[in-house]
């Protein structure tokens, strides 16, 4: 039986975990606001962090923290791919016309889903907010009350990202202007060099 109070805690540990701006936020927003895969971008953003939360809650997050090479590798990984996509963000609002905006904003599904999963499964701080934050707070609680805080947990997530999927999508006729769109390049490139840059600071600080 889901225990209101515990599941309430949940969604608010998981939301604010969750909406301060970050790697998956603004990939998310950049999808909707081009109208391109955002339902499905949200989608797999929405299951990774159900899954994720759920091996949190499962006792994962002790893993991770006694893995440095793990957290290593995933800083060093996770820090390259936010350099070149925010490289080529940056690139397009500086060369990019109306026409090429539109054209090299676009991605194929695939393409679409491999990002996902990139700026979601390469940044450790994915990990530390889902498994191992989470996995502590619900740890508080007895065994059989631990379903609800993920269950609270994770309907914060869902809310989320097809929120902001929608209301990116909602916004996107009046977002569609060539200044705005470079405006948007501008700060998802600066906003993923900016990870990036705490993902290598991080990394050192293992070695």
């Amino acid at each position: 039986m889901i225990n209101g109070a515990i599941y309430l805690q949940g969604m608010l540990v998981g939301a604010s975990l969750i909406i301060p701006i970050g790697a998956q936020n603004a990939f998310v927003l950049e999808r909707g606001i081009r109208r391109n895969h955002a339902m499905l971008v949200a989608g797999l953003c929405f299951l990774a962090d159900a899954v994720l939360i759920t091996l949190g809650v499962g006792g994962a997050g002790k893993i991770i923290a006694q893995s440095h090479g793990l957290q290593l590798m995933l800083s060093l990984g996770g820090a390259a791919f936010l350099l070149r996509y925010g490289w080529g963000s940056l690139s397009r609002a500086w060369r990019g016309s109306a026409q090429t905006l539109a054209w090299q904003g676009g991605m194929s599904r695939t393409r679409a889903v491999a990002m996902t999963m990139a700026v979601t499964l390469l940044n450790p701080h994915v990990y530390l907010d889902t498994v191992m934050i989470q996995g502590a707070v619900s740890g508080q609680y007895p065994r059989s009350q631990q379903f609800s805080f993920a269950l609270g947990s994770v309907s914060a997530s869902l809310l989320w990202f097809f929120g902001l999927a929608l209301l990116a999508s909602w916004l996107a006729p009046q977002l569609q202007r060539v200044r705005v769109q470079q405006c948007i390049d501008v700060v998802v490139g600066s906003i993923m060099w900016l990870i990036a840059v705490g993902l290598l600071r991080h990394g050192v600080s293992l070695v």
